[in-house]
């Protein structure tokens, strides 16, 4: 009568679990950065969306509130509806601004995004990251945005 073995040595298992915990040594920091460069460009994208009623309030006489130009907190961001994100300067030029923090990734939070707009028109992304202290990286910038 033949005897075979089923199953695995324990070597093969211990090679297995040791393949297992060099994947994750490399794929959770790698995730982790992913996950903050994802809120740092969430953040520019909803702020973005405000440009649009502050051009409308350049025209006329529209107030430039947050009520007024329809802002929503956002659960990564440290705004407030009772803080105004935007201001307005008479000559035209003015700013859209947030914080990151909240629910943010601690490696943006502390991030100050702002859009600037000149009296030409015009608008500028700048995020300033000397408030953050947790590791930030140039990978997190966004397109279109400088330091």
């Amino acid at each position: 009568m033949v005897q075979t073995n089923k199953g695995f040595t324990l070597i093969e298992l211990m090679i297995v679990v040791a393949i297992l915990g060099i994947l994750a040594t490399i794929s959770i920091p790698l995730y982790q950065g992913y996950v903050a460069k994802t809120h740092v460009s969430r953040a520019v994208g909803e702020l973005g969306q405000y440009r649009t009623a502050i051009e409308d309030a350049v025209g006329g006489s529209k107030p430039v509130t947050n009520t007024a130009i329809g802002y929503i907190p956002s659960s990564i961001t440290t705004g407030t509806s009772a803080t105004d994100i935007a201001t307005l300067n008479a000559d035209g030029s003015g700013q859209l601004q947030v914080t990151l923090g909240g629910n943010a990734h601690p490696r943006v939070s502390g991030v100050l995004i702002t859009f600037q707009r000149s009296t030409a028109g015009s608008w500028e992304c700048v995020i300033d990251n000397s408030a953050n202290l947790s590791g930030w990286q140039d990978s997190y910038l966004p397109p279109g945005c400088r330091l």
